[in-house]
């Protein structure tokens, strides 16, 4: 019997009981953007910390951190001699926001048509949860690996990674390791496997504009009080000119062109035709002239996640809101220096706002973008255990999302990356109703056992 097959059976004679214990991991709120769910991630955390010593044979614990904890296990048998794989993952999840959209409760997690629904399902408890599940099968088995292994599984990646990255300069030597499998990406397409080989950086900040010092009465005061809705309107419409290029002064100074090398190392993942139909989008944004994958992977962006300002509550009220709120965030490729570009946003900011309009920039953060190398011997492992598991040849692709702690990482520990996972842009994520069909959790833990063997 091959390795593939054996693993196989394992799987489907533990099924129902894995099962059961990826619906309790599920349950818990693990929301770090809202400090009211404190307790649900410390929770999760020690759930997590006692499955993995319970039911994998590794040493586990809990490292606290300035904000939510880390669970930390190790399993060091192979020995000095042998390689060591660090594994990424996070246990904390996105808020669940609008809940009325949700076709079933966001914590009680529910099969529908061989798919799990409940906020986390992919994003990443479903996927960290399968290469657990891995080790699971080894541990029945008695089985030692050719590697060390590690995990780091943080409780703060939706919010920055604040605990992660204040702790990391002391955690360099528990941590440290040849090679980093990121336990938080996607395949090709539905049948298509993948590697992911880097992903993009990001800058985040919060814009708040002042106008005055209560809500006023827009008939009172409309056409006197510069209204900060107007304001803060004007000068987002200035970011961007007619061809889609943000016109923020030094935006791209150290953009590197997309090489003939990259061009033919990377497949592109997205077409216009196909992705235009997939998500109802009629209006195709960012620079004009360029395909879709060079602008999800290769190109920088400025969005505005969200605007508020006044009152937008059911009926009507006739207001000059004191305070309008914009959520700005922007996708760094290499070699941009996050620092850089927020220093240039926030003078594009003074620069065009309206005389008397009072400015506060809140949370501004920033990290960067990372890439690894096809040529490791991680990327090797994982393209032909995905090929084996997918009976499709592996493909390398580049991120447009962000993991802000991984170029810190990368950077502190020196080494190859390789993200993997089996997520797709249909499961919506971070959105309602985020799914995983079980057939893909499936795929995850056999990809994932086989790259650990064929290390």
């Amino acid at each position: 019997m091959s390795s593939l097959e054996r693993l196989k059976q394992w799987f489907a004679s533990h099924s129902h009981e894995i099962k059961q214990d990826y619906f309790s991991l599920l349950r818990f709120p693990s929301i770090s953007t809202d400090p009211d769910y404190a307790k649900d991630l410390r929770g999760c955390a020690e759930w997590l910390r006692n499955y993995i010593t319970r039911h994998c044979k590794m040493k586990a614990e809990l490292i606290d951190t300035v904000g939510y904890p880390i669970v930390y296990a190790e399993d060091l048998r192979a020995g000095h001699g042998a390689p060591t794989l660090l594994v990424y993952g996070h246990y904390d999840v996105q808020p669940v926001d609008p809940l009325e959209l949700w076709q079933s409760p966001p914590f009680q997690p529910t099969e529908r048509n061989g798919k799990i629904y409940a906020r986390g399902a992919v994003d990443d408890k479903g996927q960290i949860f399968f290469a657990i599940t891995a080790m699971r099968a080894f541990a029945d088995w008695g089985q030692e690996l050719p590697v060390n292994l590690k995990f780091c599984i943080e409780g703060e990646e939706e919010s920055l990674s604040l605990g992660l990255s204040k702790a990391l300069p002391q955690l360099k030597e528990k941590l440290k390791a040849d090679a980093l499998a990121v336990i938080d990406c996607g395949q090709f397409d539905a049948t298509t496997p993948a590697i992911t080989l880097g992903g993009r950086g990001l800058v985040t900040l919060e814009l708040v504009l002042t106008g005055s010092k209560v809500d006023l009465h827009s008939g009172v005061h409309g056409g006197l009080a510069y209204n900060p809705n107007r304001a803060m309107t004007e000068l987002l419409a200035k970011v961007w000119d007619a061809n889609g290029r943000v016109q923020i002064r030094g935006f791209y100074d150290d953009v590197l062109e997309m090489t003939e090398a990259e061009k033919k190392l990377f497949a592109a993942r997205k077409d216009e035709e196909n992705y235009r139909k997939e998500f109802g989008i009629d209006a195709i944004g960012g620079e004009k002239g360029l395909p879709l994958f060079v602008k999800e992977g290769f190109r920088p962006t400025f969005e505005i996640n969200g605007i508020s300002g006044g009152y937008t509550g059911k009926g009507f009220k006739t207001v000059i809101p004191a305070h309008t709120t914009a959520k700005i965030s922007c996708r760094l490729v290499p070699n941009q220096n996050p620092q850089k570009i927020l220093s240039s946003v926030t003078e594009f900011i003074k620069q065009h706002v309206p005389p008397g309009i009072r400015v506060e920039i809140k949370h501004p953060s920033g990290e960067e973008a990372y890439r690894g190398s096809a040529d490791s011997h991680l990327a090797r492992a994982a393209s032909v255990a995905a090929s084996e598991v997918m009976g499709k040849e592996c493909k390398r692709v580049v991120s447009g999302g962000s993991v802000p702690i991984l170029a810190a990482m990368c950077k502190q520990l020196k080494a190859d990356i390789v993200g993997m996972g089996q997520g797709l842009p249909t499961d919506d994520i971070h959105s309602p109703n985020e799914h995983f069909d079980w057939t893909r959790f499936e795929w995850g833990f056999l990809t994932f056992a086989r790259t650990l063997e064929l290390l």
